[in-house]
């Protein structure tokens, strides 16, 4: 019986390790050719590999052939199939939240991505222009998660194909060197938690891809730095006409969001403070160009906010042009159609373009939306708990995703039938105060209209509120309640697509995983007011915690909660501690405050490496 074990053991770790047979093969050919090691192979107590190295003198070397091209599905261990399956496909701000959050050990986590790092991206357009170097801001994930009692498994590859039906989803490898790109494979999951991002929405204009540089990805702010360089060095050269000058150092920035104003603050710096002392015959023909198509940039900030950045801008040189469309980008000119122009297409000659005008669908989750029917929408939808609509085992959360939230008014009989625990068909206060928590917390918008409205309970919306001392004996019925509550719906807005809601979604979803048992059996979540029982978990809420727009020359504006906005010197430092406490790790906060030290310092590099 123990010797069946053995076998059995062995057996099994040559079905799971193929790569052990060959060496089976190997050492039996050492022990035909060389007795004492067969001496060894024969005591195995008292035999390692390390002992195989000396047998005989000589160095045995093997080779895992190459499988065949095709797709392979990936098998688990006897162990692993005893746990949960978990893929989560991407490494961005909300896949690496949700693996730093996870602690419940019962899950076997598979992590596919095609870059095997985290980026701290709010810093992309300071490695543009050497002000913090591209590695600083970056983390490999093995080192995020190789301290936690998770089983987690890292494979560099990029999604292809999500197979919801058979709960698959198909790999393609990222690595051209070794494998050319062809070699797939098949991930099975129990859960699927999607958080690849998103790619740069080009609005389909024409040239855009093939003659914009975008700022997305790390490799992107790598070749925008390059870029630069490139323009200067061309225009200092002697064959060159002014005219060809003034073109080749036209910096053109298409967007007016917090990623296009940074950029081009960052740009403006680095001309003034470096490059202008290194190439002091081009100084006077730099120009930059900011490009908006709204009537504002930043507009998504405080007026104040965005009116000292568009006079700062104009102080500082930089070309500020609101209500301009882009329509077509040359390799040498860009076309814009401006609005109060009679929308007359204009081009302008430029060196370097940098496109940051949104986010756009991948086309893997585009073709997983037309499986799941949600084929006109411009990212997946979710409910209130980060899961995919119609499907119960994948969730979406980061840039890919939206959260749909459910309206007031679609389930307003149901929120009343519920309330009317008596069927007397009216609503008295007393049983409206004890499913008033339960609707604010499954609706959202309820709460935001009240305070809003400075009222305390939807009784006052009531026209039959006549004061806290008649509320008691207020009743309302289906008609009036609905009344109450026809104009709640109007307060929903979507989150923004920032990573502060990435990362906070990845820790909330981190936080039902890790909960999931404990609240299958105690459900700690609203009323269900369409169904028995309350919801296994809270519904996921944002909190913000402000934003920040950095306009150079070492000045930030700020908006914190509260309304409350700081522009100036003292919010640039602010900005320097709330980003180097948001770094992922203690390396990278390292090396971005020595990056930022050695700045003040010595200056930006403008070598083109």
């Amino acid at each position: 019986m123990r010797s069946f074990s053995f076998y059995e053991r062995v057996s099994r770790a040559f079905h799971d390790r193929s790569s052990l047979s060959r060496l089976v093969v190997l050492f039996t050919v050492r022990c035909l050719l060389n007795p004492t090691f067969a001496n060894y192979v024969g005591n195995v107590d008292s035999f390692s590999f390390r002992d195989a190295d000396f047998v005989g003198g000589g160095l045995v070397v093997y080779s895992e052939s190459k499988s065949s091209p095709g797709v392979n599905n990936l098998g688990s261990s006897e162990d692993d199939n005893k746990k949960t399956r978990v893929l989560v496909l991407g490494t961005g701000w909300a896949g690496t939240s949700f693996l730093k959050n996870l602690n419940n050990s019962s899950y076997d986590v598979q992590v596919v991505s095609p870059r095997n790092y985290f980026a701290f991206t709010p810093l992309l357009p300071s490695v543009t222009c050497g002000t913090v170097e591209a590695r600083s801001i970056v983390e490999p994930i093995r080192n995020i998660v190789k301290k936690k009692n998770v089983d987690i498994h890292f494979w560099e590859a990029e999604c292809i194909r999500i197979d919801a039906e058979n709960k698959k989803v198909y790999c393609k490898s990222s690595q051209d060197t070794n494998l050319n790109g062809e070699e797939e494979f098949a991930v099975d999951y129990d859960y699927l938690v999607i958080a690849m991002g998103a790619r740069a929405n080009t609005f389909n204009t024409p040239g855009v891809v093939e003659n914009c540089h975008f700022l997305k990805e790390v490799e992107d702010a790598q070749r925008i730095r390059r870029s630069v360089i490139d323009c200067f060095e061309r225009a200092s050269l002697p064959t060159i006409t002014d005219e060809e000058r003034k073109r080749i150092l036209h910096f053109v920035v298409v967007g007016g969001g917090p990623t296009g104003v940074e950029f081009a603050a960052e740009l403006h710096d680095f001309v003034t403070e470096d490059l202008v002392k290194l190439y002091p015959t081009v100084k006077d023909l730099v120009k930059i160009t900011l490009l908006e198509a709204g009537d504002h940039i930043l507009n998504m900030f405080d007026k104040r906010i965005t009116a000292f950045a568009e006079e700062k801008f104009g102080r500082d040189g930089i070309d500020v042009k609101t209500g301009s469309m882009v329509v077509k980008v040359s390799d040498k000119e860009i076309s814009t159609k401006e609005r109060g122009n009679g929308n007359n297409i204009t081009s302008v000659p430029y060196g370097m373009v940098v496109w940051s005008t949104g986010i756009g669908t991948r086309p893997v989750i585009m073709d997983f939306m037309k499986q799941i029917g949600q084929t006109n929408r411009r990212a997946l939808a979710t409910d209130e708990w980060l899961r995919v609509e119609g499907c119960d085992n994948i969730y979406a959360l980061g840039d890919c995703a939206t959260i749909n939230q459910r309206k007031v008014m679609e389930d307003i009989s149901a929120i009343f039938s519920k309330a009317d625990k008596d069927n007397s068909g009216t609503l008295t206060f007393k049983e409206y105060q004890e499913v008033i928590d339960d609707i604010c917390e499954r609706y959202p918008q309820v709460e935001l209209y009240l305070k809003n409205k400075q009222m305390r309970d939807i009784v006052d919306l009531s026209k039959d509120s006549k004061g806290d001392a008649a509320k008691e004996s207020i009743e309302l019925d289906i008609e009036g309640f609905k009344s109450a509550l026809s104009q709640v719906d109007s307060q929903m807005k979507n989150l923004p697509a920032t990573a502060q809601v990435a990362a906070q979604q990845g820790a909330y979803l981190a936080s039902c995983f890790n909960r999931m048992e404990e609240c299958e059996q105690n459900p700690e979540g609203p009323l269900r007011f369409r169904g028995s029982g309350r919801h296994r978990f809270h519904p996921f809420r944002y909190k913000h915690f402000g934003q920040f727009a950095p306009l150079g020359g070492e000045q930030t504006a700020a908006q914190l909660p509260g309304d409350w906005v700081s522009i100036g010197h003292s919010s640039q430092w602010l900005w320097y501690s709330v980003y180097a406490s948001k770094l992922v790790s203690w390396r990278t906060r390292a090396l971005v405050i020595s990056d930022w030290t050695r700045r003040f310092v010595f200056g930006r590099d403008s070598s083109r490496i």
